[in-house]
């Protein structure tokens, strides 16, 4: 059996890096395998990607459109259908819940109901946004509605990641 100290890699499985430029006995000598003269030959060649020898390039003719906010906030829809299906009458609907029932997959800043399908059943939904029609509907069921506010990330991870940043030290006084 093989120990650490006597592997050896296969036969052929690696070869040298070519170095170019090294004088003519090397085989790449001279114009370093470049060819001569020519755009190619030069230095910065206009060999980056998208780039097509100075015709205008294709992500510059295709029409630009739409903006994604790089901050933007997401919510994970849930339609008062699903809560129906799902939860039994007197049940607390929160963000967990609806994780482990399902209907909540994936990384999301929020949750919001919306009023899609119809609720017959007394829930209490506990969740970021609510909109006017589904408050309308679960209130007339005989649920509650209660709207949390939206947390970032937690105070603590805030804390952690700002500690002693823009803190000015006390000043010492003279001797």
């Amino acid at each position: 059996m093989s120990i650490l100290t006597n592997l050896k890699r296969p036969e052929g499985s690696w070869h040298r890096k070519k170095r170019v430029g090294r004088g003519q006995g090397s085989g790449l000598g001279k114009t370093a395998g470049r060819g001569g003269k020519g755009q190619k030959a030069r230095s910065g060649n206009m060999r980056f990607e998208g780039f097509e020898g100075g015709q205008s390039p294709l992500q510059r003719r295709l029409p630009k459109f739409g903006f994604n906010p790089p901050n933007r906030t997401v919510y994970a829809v849930v339609n008062l259908g699903d809560l129906e299906h799902v939860f039994d009458a007197g049940a607390t609907v929160d963000e967990a819940a609806l994780k482990q029932a399902g209907l909540v997959k994936g990384r999301y800043d929020g949750v919001k109901v919306l009023a899609h399908g119809e609720l017959a059943k007394k829930l209490t939904v506990r969740v970021n946004k609510v909109s006017a029609a589904a408050r309308e509907n679960i209130e007339k069921a005989g649920g509650s509605v209660e709207e949390l506010p939206l947390v970032a990330h937690k105070p603590e991870s805030a804390a952690k990641a700002h500690s002693g940043k823009g803190v000015k030290a006390p000043r010492q006084p003279r001797a």
